[in-house]
């Protein structure tokens, strides 16, 4: 039984103690609930009980490129951070998750290293739409695509033609189509400056190829009644198409990422590609915007898009470093950090976190939420104190980090998964983790 004066439920905050059984929780009780003989108690006092943190948008980059990444470190780095599960991109890894075969050494490479628990996304490219549905019976939980370039050579973008035949294909078995939302051509046209200047960088990924792809994408979701999903939105100038689809009936999810709601581009200094990702980190007062947005429903959740790489690629020419921000152990402390700052809550913070991202790749069943009938996934936290981040003391494999020397509140006390504390403090058990497939 677990403990606390402040358990996140769906019902609210409210003191509680909370039965396990067998790695499910079983009872939401009373705070002062009796404890049956022979059963342990793990009282926390006022620090709180929420549920583990579901990441939906993971590059690991294993096999293949494991000097990136891979899944011991991320796996350890997320548990750290209050993350009980995730869910690997299917880029970035040789070979790609692109076929039944890929996804089966993907699996092999996964299962003895995952500290929390892993599921799969596969991917859509040019020519392998006869792939698709037997990833999805495979068990992936959607479909990853691009319409611009994905910075490696191995998963190349779709043209128009190709995104309709594609999401006509996943749309025909019920499947879920997520989308890196830049135009090319946008993309192409915008002014391409090499150089350590941040402010060039930032113009040559403009928001209109943002809200031209979403605009497109919109379109053929509305055209076929599929499931699409924008990945790491980053314009709010995007956000009245999104709003009105959604009002509309298009069957849209959007997420947006820590980085975008907690960094800002006036604060990037010149050379510093730590802060280089795509669509990038934009201006104070989008991110004002981007918030709002989380307020008020048009974007659905946050999700960390952790993309290392070794740190000779993160140079300081903004146009040929590797672009992508390591978030994994951070994630809940950045974006609680700036939540509290604009008045929102934890219960927020687990509502964009936990439950609205298990709901999007169907695991709500499962995860996301302390409630009888789930996975005893919990991450325990003192929301009230800070530390200094210091890269030395990430677990990921590579320890680059535009948040170092950052200040962030709330400390991942230890982090459980069906019951069974992972990580405490800094001390980890054995991989405990599991290989999670999408429901039939």
């Amino acid at each position: 039984m677990l403990r606390s004066t402040r358990v996140i439920t769906p019902e609210g905050t409210r003191a509680a103690t909370v039965a396990v059984t067998g790695g499910t929780i079983t009872a939401v009780l009373a705070h002062d609930a009796e404890v049956p003989d022979g059963v342990r108690l793990e009282d926390f006092g006022d620090d709180v009980l929420l549920p583990g943190l579901v990441d939906t948008h993971v590059h690991v980059n294993d096999p293949g490129r494991t000097e990136w990444e891979g899944f011991w470190t991320a796996t350890r780095a997320a548990a750290a951070g209050g993350i009980t599960t995730l869910v690997d991109m299917p880029l970035n890894s040789l070979p790609p998750t692109t076929t039944v075969d890929n996804l089966r050494t993907k699996k092999d490479v996964a299962h003895p290293k995952a500290h929390i628990d892993v599921g799969f996304w596969g991917g859509a490219l040019p020519g392998n739409v006869k792939d698709l549905r037997p990833l999805h019976d495979a068990g992936v939980f959607g479909f990853k695509a691009f319409l611009s370039p994905s910075g490696v050579d191995e998963f190349p973008e779709l043209d128009q033609e190709q995104l309709a035949r594609s999401l006509a294909e996943i749309a025909g078995f019920g499947g879920l189509l997520i989308v890196h939302a830049e135009d090319p051509h946008h993309l192409a046209a915008a002014p391409q400056k090499g150089g350590r200047k941040y402010t060039d960088f930032l113009a040559s990924r403009p928001r209109d190829a943002e809200d031209t792809a979403i605009e497109h994408l919109i379109a053929q979701a509305r055209r076929l009644d599929a499931r699409v999903h924008v990945l790491h939105l980053s314009s709010s100038d995007a956000l009245p198409l999104i709003a009105a689809a959604k009002a509309d009936g298009v069957r849209l999810t959007v997420e947006t990422c820590p980085h975008y709601l907690t960094l800002t581009a006036e604060e990037v200094p010149d050379g510093a590609s730590e802060f280089k990702c795509c669509p990038p980190i934009r201006e104070a007062a989008n991110q004002d915007l981007l918030w709002q947005a989380l307020a008020d429903g048009t974007v659905d959740c946050v999700v960390t898009d952790h993309s290392p790489s070794t740190a000779d690629l993160k140079t300081d020419d903004f146009a040929t470093a590797w672009g992508g921000i390591s978030g994994l152990q951070l994630s809940l402390s950045a974006v609680w950090t700036e939540a509290r700052r604009r008045g929102h809550t934890l219960e927020d913070v687990v509502r964009w976190m936990s439950t609205s991202t298990a709901r999007l790749v169907g695991l709500d069943d499962r995860k996301g939420a302390i409630a009888p009938g789930l996975d005893a996934d919990f991450a325990v936290l003192a929301p009230d104190e800070t530390f200094t981040v210091d890269p030395a003391a990430l677990q990921h494999r590579n320890r680059v980090t535009a948040y170092a020397g950052k200040t962030l509140s709330g400390v991942v006390k230890s982090t459980w998964l069906r019951g069974r504390r992972i990580v405490d403090r800094g001390e980890f058990t054995e991989p405990a983790g599991r290989l999670l497939s999408r429901h039939p």
